[in-house]
């Protein structure tokens, strides 16, 4: 399973972001044990993009039972203005090297 969170985040904030991201959020996220790896992009655009890939359905929905609400309540305390966040579950269904 592949959960991808998608956050457009206004220009002046974006150095702000993403140290929060790399240095704060992601990492305690990883810590939770739901998820086994986990990718940070940004596009040329400036929107960026969390890949968090967890092993199972259940290593998913623990996540989101036990840790989501947290998670969200301190990404908007930090940032409750100037960036719109979207979400996606995906599921594989075939890679190629």
């Amino acid at each position: 399973m592949r959960y991808e969170v998608r956050l457009e985040v206004d220009p002046s904030m974006a150095g702000t972001v993403e140290e929060y991201m790399r240095q704060t959020h992601i990492p305690e996220i990883m810590a939770t044990g739901c998820f086994v790896r986990a990718h940070f992009d940004r596009a040329e655009s400036g929107i960026y993009r969390t890949t968090y890939v967890a092993e199972t359905r259940g290593d998913f929905d623990r996540y989101i039972a036990e840790h989501f609400t947290r998670f969200r309540e301190a990404f908007l305390a930090r940032f409750p203005t100037g960036i719109v966040p979207a979400r996606e579950l995906f599921s594989e269904l075939e890679a190629w090297p």
